[in-house]
């Protein structure tokens, strides 16, 4: 359905885990990632590792060779493709990076599925070693939010989807997350939209302990299984409101002329 816009969390949500800590611990940089994890931002600390492991030889082929391999739930990738083949616009908005994310939607044929990732950008420099940075330079730009970590506020995001839906049409938001992070945006979205938290995550609880802060239906799922079904149903539930009160417009529209009946042939004007 047009008229829906489909956000995802990527971390935990699409993927079954976080894929910074993936990759870190899969290319054995765990140790020093406990060490430097007191002194810094974790965007700052992502880039610091990216570089070590560069120093140790570690090629973007390896890094890329990781990601292929992210454990991710057997029915993420169906509902994903099922959701976009019934017209709805998905897009993700991501504490993560850019080149994790693309990487692994590449590798599981879905990218095309998505019209937007709002992520932090990550690209290979010319000496082929991957750099991080953050989504807001919050040492000169800090976004003022309390709720969400300073390198990115997914509820200012969700604000700017949100006036841009007034332009193209999009009437509902159905929002899938897990994390802190996550809450915020949750808090964004109005009566009429959904959101989705990971049962038992960070996001699940906060949204259960302020339940009368969050004006959007509230539908927690705990695996890939279940967030297919509620999705897909969803969906499928605003689809047919939609089309109802099309019909009813419709309906409304032709009594209305009906009743008013034909427009009057103008009488002639005299010379």
């Amino acid at each position: 359905m047009a008229g829906i816009v489909v956000i995802f969390d990527f971390d935990k949500t699409i993927i079954d885990v976080d894929s910074d800590n993936w990759v870190v611990d899969e290319l054995g940089a765990n140790d020093l990632f406990n060490q430097l994890l007191p002194t810094m931002p974790w965007n700052s600390l992502m880039d610091r590792l990216m570089k070590e492991l560069h120093t140790q030889g570690k090629t973007i082929e390896d890094i890329e060779e990781v990601l292929k391999r992210v454990p991710i739930h057997p029915r993420i990738v169906p509902a994903i493709k099922s959701a976009f083949a019934l017209g709805c616009d998905l897009r993700v908005v991501s504490d993560a990076n850019v080149f994790f994310i693309e990487t692994i939607l590449k590798h599981l044929g879905i990218r095309n599925c998505f019209s937007e990732i709002n992520t932090n950008p990550g690209y290979v420099d010319e000496e082929g070693r991957l750099k991080i940075l953050p989504y807001v330079d919050f040492q000169t730009s800090p976004h003022g939010c309390n709720l969400c970590p300073p390198n990115m506020c997914k509820g200012l995001i969700v604000e700017r989807i949100q006036a841009s839906m007034v332009k193209e049409g999009k009437k509902r938001i159905i929002y899938l997350g897990d994390g802190i992070g996550d809450f915020c945006p949750s808090l964004k979205l109005r009566e009429g939209d959904f959101v989705m938290p990971r049962k038992d995550f960070p996001a699940w609880n906060l949204i259960k302990e302020n339940r009368t802060l969050v004006k959007a239906e509230v539908h927690e799922w705990t695996d890939g299984e279940e967030l297919e079904h509620i999705l897909l149903q969803l969906i499928n539930a605003i689809t047919i409101e939609e089309s109802q009160l099309l019909s009813v417009e419709c309906k409304f529209h032709t009594m209305s002329k009906a009743s008013h009946g034909p427009f009057p042939r103008p009488l002639p004007v005299p010379y």
